[in-house]
């Protein structure tokens, strides 16, 4: 036997997640997200790893499942870590369309009718 395991990185995800079991808003693995502004020195370390994602110039939304492969976390953790950073102002999710949208064979009709009268 060779005693308890003393691995530095072994934090439990409730730690990670300041206690937190559940996201405060919906997010999902599949839902992308964009820095927004907002200092960064009042966030916990795990926090600044997301944020630091998204540091390099030019880049784009990221999905939460990216953000846990990047960072080596539990998705489930993640999911709880971009909540509350949403909830913060740090990271901002795009509006997703509303559900009262015309259906796509409409706006084809649309389409050929515009392309028609030119």
């Amino acid at each position: 036997m060779t005693g308890p395991r003393r691995d530095p990185d072994m934090v439990r995800p409730y730690v990670r997640t300041g206690g937190r079991v559940r996201p405060a808003r919906p997010v999902r693995l599949e839902s992308v997200v964009i820095a927004a502004a907002g200092p960064l020195l009042e966030l916990g370390t795990d926090a600044r790893r997301v944020m630091a994602l998204f540091a390099p110039a030019g880049r784009g939304g990221l999905a939460v499942a990216d953000i846990a492969a990047a960072l080596q976390l539990p998705p489930s953790t993640v999911r709880i870590l971009v909540s509350a950073l949403i909830g913060s102002g740090h990271l901002a999710s795009p509006v997703a369309a509303a559900d009262d949208q015309p259906e796509s064979d409409v706006l084809l009709k649309v389409l050929h009718g515009l392309r028609a009268a030119l």
